[in-house]
């Protein structure tokens, strides 16, 4: 650490409150957006009455007159408004075109019915074809003004017949996909975040083709439940990096994924600070990735970086396993609660540093386990596992393999006043090179390690078990 610091306070982070554009599903509530206008499927004054014409007006999440729900029926789906109940209508099944459509009493009628079919000329949006006579729902005239008549007319895949379904709730697990060259839903991973409505309570999962993209992606406190996926071989084909440092942007703004939301996970990629600690003239911290997120997974996952790689705060709660991480000094620490499973922890300055800052609270009985890792570096001799940024410190590597980069003799250091032997600093049946007994390496006991396992580590007090 460049500057010890007592405490990191959460910044938030405004994001725009869109909504997530994802495939239709069955039982899923959802705003329905024009291509040609942005503008949301309505009930035309919120009637509930029988007859009650549709509409566009400006998106309004919160407008159960916006709301459908979704229905499977005669292999396709019902849209019931949320308002009224009724379902959206063929007036009579008529074949005319230009004929606005409207709402009536739900019977799961032929006209009733509709199939929902991919654009293949705008990706992340849907034609909405009648089973009764095979016209599609329009934007009349593809208008952009409020109280347009939604119409039916003969299908084509062009914008005024392309509806964006935005999920509201419900629906389960939804999918989009990041793609920089325009062949996913965005291009962005920001863009497909922004996308997810504040309080989402679905798994959200925002697969990213294999690429390189450099930006800098936040997820906020009010978005839940989301995934990455890298869809590359292998987590170096997907990478998320940016060069933001803690001196010009602070230490939170530094990290390249920045995570607040409860319940993330991230699997197959890699995430990225690539500032050269070495332009700054005493060094400086860089985060790859900021984590306050409980209850959050990490499966073959990289975090590269120098200083201060990956910042576990307060709130965070994580498991990682089968991935990779590495740094040149505290490039692993926080207050929260983490579980290093089956990964490779990597010292990468020949000269040696130090692994982990924590900085547990005395109040937290648990701060960092590793967990069968693979400790390795660079140097030889001259790397220490950890320092304590608050003096409750507490870290545990058990049952570990420990390179020769590790410094036998005396393993942890100190940090500012607070002093290695004071802090909770143990192992457990380490093996390699780099692991010995002596006494500045307190081992525990049998009856110790009981209750230094991962599930204790992650149970908190909603008994939380992801492995």
């Amino acid at each position: 650490m460049a500057v010890p610091l007592p405490h990191v306070v959460a910044l938030f982070v405004g994001i725009p409150a869109a909504l997530a554009a994802v495939a239709p599903a069955a039982n899923g509530v959802y705003t329905i957006a024009s291509g040609a206008s942005g503008k949301c499927l309505d009930v035309g004054g919120a009637s509930t009455a029988n007859g009650g014409l549709l509409v566009q007006v400006a998106c309004n999440t919160a407008a159960g007159d916006q709301q459908f729900t979704a229905v499977a029926q005669n292999g396709g789906f019902g849209l019931v408004n949320t308002t009224s109940a009724k379902c959206v209508d063929v007036p009579y099944s008529t074949t005319d075109q230009g004929t606005q459509l409207w709402q009536w009493t739900c019977g799961a009628s032929a006209n009733q019915t509709w199939t929902f079919t991919a654009s293949t000329a705008a990706p992340g949006k849907y034609l909405i074809r009648s089973a009764a006579n095979g016209l599609c729902v329009s934007d009349k005239d593809g208008s952009t003004a409020g109280n347009n008549p939604i119409v039916q007319e003969t299908c084509s895949d062009i914008a005024r017949m392309q509806w964006s379904f935005n999920q509201v709730s419900g629906g389960g697990t939804t999918t989009a996909t990041v793609a920089a060259d325009g062949t996913g839903t965005y291009r962005t991973v920001q863009a497909a975040v922004d996308a997810v409505p504040a309080g989402n309570t679905t798994r959200r999962i925002i697969t990213i083709k294999a690429g390189t993209y450099r930006e800098i992606v936040t997820v906020p406190a009010n978005k839940p439940y989301i995934t990455f996926e890298g869809l590359g071989t292998d987590y170096s084909k997907t990478t998320i990096i940016n060069n933001r440092d803690a001196g010009h942007y602070g230490l939170q703004g530094s990290g390249t994924v920045q995570v607040y939301g409860h319940d993330f996970a991230a699997t197959n990629l890699t995430i990225t600070n690539d500032y050269d600690e070495n332009t700054y003239e005493t060094g400086d911290q860089a985060l790859a990735l900021y984590l306050d997120s409980d209850r959050s997974r990490f499966s073959s996952v990289r975090l590269l970086g120098d200083q201060d790689t990956f910042l576990v705060d307060n709130n965070a709660r994580t498991y990682f396993t089968g991935s990779y991480i590495e740094g040149t000094t505290d490039f692993i620490f926080g207050a929260g609660v983490a579980v290093f499973a089956n990964s490779t922890i990597h010292e990468k300055r020949s000269t040696g540093g130090t692994m982990t800052a924590a900085s547990t609270p005395d109040t937290k009985t648990y701060g960092f386990l590793f967990y069968k890792c693979t400790i390795t570096g660079t140097g030889s001799n001259n790397t220490t596992l950890g320092r304590p940024w608050r003096q409750g410190a507490q870290v545990l590597f058990r049952e570990s393999s420990l390179g020769n980069t590790v410094r036998t003799a005396q393993p942890w250091t100190d940090m500012s006043t607070n002093t290695w032997q004071n802090a909770r600093f143990t192992e457990y049946k380490n093996t390699g090179s780099g692991a010995t007994v002596n006494g500045n390496r307190l081992q525990l006991t049998d009856a110790q390690a009981a209750n230094h396992t991962p599930q204790k580590y992650l149970a908190g007090t909603d008994g939380w078990n992801p492995l």
